[in-house]
């Protein structure tokens, strides 16, 4: 599945971006976490469960807040990271745990 490699390959992103130099260690922490995290999630998403779906939509969605609080806030290209990538989190996860749901079956 296609969203299960993109929030994978960018859960590694998060864990790398520590590394580069660019933020303070409180944003560090945060980011190994999400990434680790999502990472995770992203790559079991092709068994077609929901929750590693759901997973990495809320942990999106956390990110997406994390770029907006001051003391994880330290440079316009972390904001920026942060954000950008929680909005695809939010997206990919939560559309994996949308595919992954089997259809409804009517009733007689």
């Amino acid at each position: 599945m296609l969203s299960g490699w993109i929030t994978g390959i960018l859960g590694i992103w998060m864990v790398i971006v520590p590394f580069l130099g660019f933020e303070p260690m409180g944003n560090a922490w945060n980011d190994w976490i999400v990434g680790v995290i999502v990472a995770i999630a992203g790559f079991s998403m092709a068994r077609a469960r929901p929750w590693q779906g759901w997973i990495a939509g809320i942990v999106g969605v956390w990110l997406f807040i994390a770029g907006f609080v001051p003391g994880l806030r330290e440079g316009v290209g972390l904001y920026w990271n942060d954000i950008l990538v929680g909005i695809t989190f939010i997206v990919t996860g939560f559309a994996a745990a949308a595919v992954s749901r089997p259809p409804a079956v009517p009733v007689a």
